[in-house]
């Protein structure tokens, strides 16, 4: 597997990805499908301190990671807030391990204090391998979100960088 920086060329493979998971989990609180407009503006905003990372099998996007800013304002401009989606075909092989163990060394190298990860609060997979990399809970938000007709909570994991 190579991870590397994402590429305009990658914008349909993690478009794909991306919108499985709007369309048929809680994963993201997204209600609509990204456009392929969309997506290449995404590509574009991760292209600086924010970075995107891709994961690669076989010359084919498997997964992607994500730092974004935390909150607007210019007191939390040294935290950044994750995000990794892998392919269904590609999960339970370490991508996702591999994707936020890159990540957060980027996050590092970006002068990040801390990194953020919002969860949906049953999504024990994600919460697992934040856990494996260091991440803590600080926090549930309770029925923060609503998909699918279902309240939805919002776990609130922590990783200190220095």
């Amino acid at each position: 597997m190579e991870i590397r920086s994402v590429n305009l060329g990658d914008a349909e493979a993690i478009r794909q990805i991306y919108n499985i998971e709007v369309l048929t989990t809680t994963v993201t609180f997204d209600l609509v499908e990204r456009s392929a407009a969309e997506q290449i503006e995404w590509i574009h905003e991760h292209q600086g301190v924010y970075p995107a990372i891709v994961a690669i099998e076989a010359e084919q996007v498997v997964g992607f990671a994500s730092l974004s800013p935390y909150r607007p304002r210019p007191a939390y401009s040294t935290t950044a807030e994750d995000s990794i989606y892998v392919a269904h075909h590609a999960r339970a092989r370490g991508v996702g391990s591999a994707l936020l163990g890159e990540i957060v060394e980027r996050a590092g190298s970006h002068g990040f204090h801390a990194i953020m990860a919002r969860i949906v609060g049953d999504h024990q997979a994600s919460i697992g391998l934040h856990q494996r990399h260091g991440f803590e809970l600080v926090g549930v938000e309770r029925e923060v979100g609503r998909k699918f007709g279902r309240w939805l909570d919002v776990a609130l994991m922590q990783r200190m960088i220095d």
